[in-house]
Formats: C-alpha cells, structure tokens, sequence
C-alpha cells in the first residue's frame, strides 16, 4: 500500500508511474548506448585489445561470472567476442540497463551462448580478478617450471581505483531496515536500492580487505594502492546524473583526491582512514609510475640483449 500526504497529487502520481516503470523494467532501453559502442568498435574483438585487459561480467542464465581477457581470447576462439559486445554486457547494471544475449564460435565451429549482466554483480572491486588472471596466464606459461612461490605475489604491484561511494550519508540502519519486506529492500524512499547497495559495497570492501592483508603479510604493502572517495553526497553518488555541472562536481573531487593521504581500510569500522606511513595520493601514484617504467625499461634492454645474443653466430661467439 502506497501513503502520500502532503503532496501534489499529480506529482506522487508521476512518482508513482516511475516506481512502477522500474519495477517492470529497466530504467532505459540502453538502444543509444550500444549504437554508439557498436559504431566506436566496429568489428573488433578482444583479441584486437592493444594491451592485455580483464574484463568481467555475469551470466545470468548460468549463475556464474564470466570473464574475458586478450590472454584467453587468444587461445580460446569461443571467449574472442566482439569488444562491442563484451562491453555492452558488463556495463549492463541491474535495473538501468537490459541484460545482453549474444553468441560466439569455438575452433570448432560449435556455438557458444552468452547471456550477460554487469560484472559488477560478481565483481564490483575486480583487484582480484586482475591478480586470479595473472597468475593463471603465470601458470599456463611456465606449467612445465616450478608451481608460484607465495613471495612472487610481492613482484605485483596493483593499482585499484574506487568510483566513489556514499557512506558518508549513512543511509541506513538496523532500525529502519527492520521494518523493511521485500520492496523495501529492493526499492526504498527517494529511489534508493539497499539490497543492492549492500551487496555491491560488502564485496568491494571485502576485496580491498583481502588484497590489502595479502600484502602487508608478505611484507609489500606499499605494491598495493587503492583509491577511493567514501564521502560523495548527493548526484556525485548517483550511478546515472551525468549533467555537466555534476561531471564538472565529480572533477573537482578527483582533483581534490589527489592531494589527500593514502587510506586503507579499516576491518572494524568500514572507514578509509589514512595510512600515517605513507604520502598522498598523487605522490603514491608519481612513485608507481616510475616503478612502472623503470620495470618497462629493464624488460626491453632485456629483450635487447636477448636479440642480440640470438643474431650472434657461433662462430662469433667462440671467437669473442
């Protein structure tokens, strides 16, 4: 039963009809956004990536994440999608935009179906499906070498950048959620969705918890950097206000991100709070920019003298 009191009734009619929408179906039709996605990649596939990227999803038809990547599209036909396809797919959130079906072919010709939802849904923190896929493409390189030794994952260096979050607003709490049924949780007062808040955030934090112990316990703590803003209020919290004047907001808070303290989280309270051993944020991110092409730059004069060596005959070589 629905209670309006002090109110346009043409207006908690038009807000009536919109709750109403949403629940039947998505928020848009999302028809614009695969045309423009479709357009800007054309035919190409994952394969096509010019660098190796992870990208995730949910296949809501087997109850399971999918992922794709440049590394398994390369050796596996059926996981080569079109790019426009993938993408569409893992930005296809619950309730904003519809669900994706397509299909693609093995080696063998044979069809595979995907039936896909945002990868947010499984992995809405993808830290760890990032370090999984690093280590799994480690392991089919080097099957015939020694298995990862734990301190290797110290030679990761992991950059997480968070979109934002609302904690700051606290929303919610055990008294108001306790007189909540199902339409409660799925869709609250002002159009907030708690079960789905919930979920996304719990499994954010959890994997910045885990990757965060993960390194401190092998020593390599200051390898993992996560950025992340838990005080957006309003439109800059939203999922979908992308007027100018809130792009324009949401600029100037990743602006100011830069120039405030490094933060981890803290496993009681939920909160970043800052990390005391280190320095901002830009500074952080200036330090693994060198790391990153110092590394860069030691793997090409490697591959240099690699080449070197093999157009080396060996009759030079013995006479050297």
């Amino acid at each position: 039963m629905f209670v309006c009191s002090g109110c346009c009734p043409m207006g908690c009619f038009s807000g009536l009809m919109g709750l109403v929408r949403r629940m039947r179906g998505p928020k848009y039709d999302g028809k614009y956004l695969h045309s423009v996605v479709q357009e800007l990649l054309g035919k190409k596939r994952v394969r096509d990536a010019i660098t190796n990227v992870v990208i995730p999803t949910f296949d809501i038809k087997l109850l399971q994440p999918i992922t794709f990547s440049r590394f398994e599209a390369l050796n596996d036909e059926s996981k080569n999608a079109l790019l426009s396809d993938v993408c569409i797919s893992t930005s296809a959130a619950p309730t904003y935009l519809p669900g994706h079906r397509f299909e693609t072919k093995d080696k063998d010709g044979m069809t595979r179906e995907f039936n896909l939802i945002d990868g947010g849904v499984a992995a809405n923190n993808p830290t760890l499906v990032a370090m999984t896929h690093v280590s799994k493409q480690i392991l089919l390189d080097n099957r015939d070498f020694s298995p990862i030794k734990p301190t290797e994952y110290g030679k990761f260096l992991v950059l997480s950048l968070g979109t934002g979050t609302a904690k700051i607003e606290e929303k919610y709490d055990a008294s108001k959620c306790s007189k909540w049924g199902a339409l409660g949780w799925i869709y609250n007062n002002g159009g907030a969705t708690p079960l789905i808040d919930s979920f996304c955030q719990a499994s954010s934090d959890l994997v910045d918890i885990h990757a965060s112990v993960l390194f401190q316990a092998l020593h390599c703590e200051k390898r993992y950097l996560r950025i992340q803003d838990d005080e957006l209020t309003g439109d800059t919290a939203s999922v979908d206000v992308s007027t100018p004047d809130n792009l324009k907001r949401l600029i100037d808070v990743g602006t100011a991100l830069l120039d405030k303290p490094v933060c981890k989280v803290n496993v009681e309270t939920g909160k970043n709070e800052p990390d005391l051993s280190r320095g901002t944020n830009r500074e952080e991110l200036n330090r693994f920019a060198k790391m990153l092409s110092d590394e860069r730059k030691a793997r090409l004069g490697k591959k240099k003298w690699n080449n070197d060596q093999h157009s080396v005959s060996p009759v030079n070589m013995h006479a050297n």
